[in-house]
């Protein structure tokens, strides 16, 4: 079941993406995105390639799928 991230979970999340995927956005980005956070997986996973300045459906799908087990995990953790 996907829940809502509170505002540390969305942080840890974000902060993986950057460390392990070079997903680092601006601390605008960062702040919106801890304050409310999407609570869909793939909604949550276009506001990251938005906000890194990518097209969510262009060519980048190997990458997209990536990102999108990241945010799995985390929004499907207990």
């Amino acid at each position: 079941m996907t829940k809502r991230l509170s505002s540390e979970e969305a942080y840890a999340l974000l902060y993986e993406l950057c460390v392990d995927l070079g997903f680092c956005l601006p601390p605008h980005d960062i702040r919106r995105l801890r304050e409310a956070p999407p609570a869909d997986v793939d909604k949550f996973t276009d506001a990251v390639f938005k906000a890194e300045g990518l097209d969510p459906g262009g060519e980048n799908g190997w990458l997209r799928a990536r990102v999108r087990e990241v945010v799995e995990r985390h929004m499907h953790a207990k």
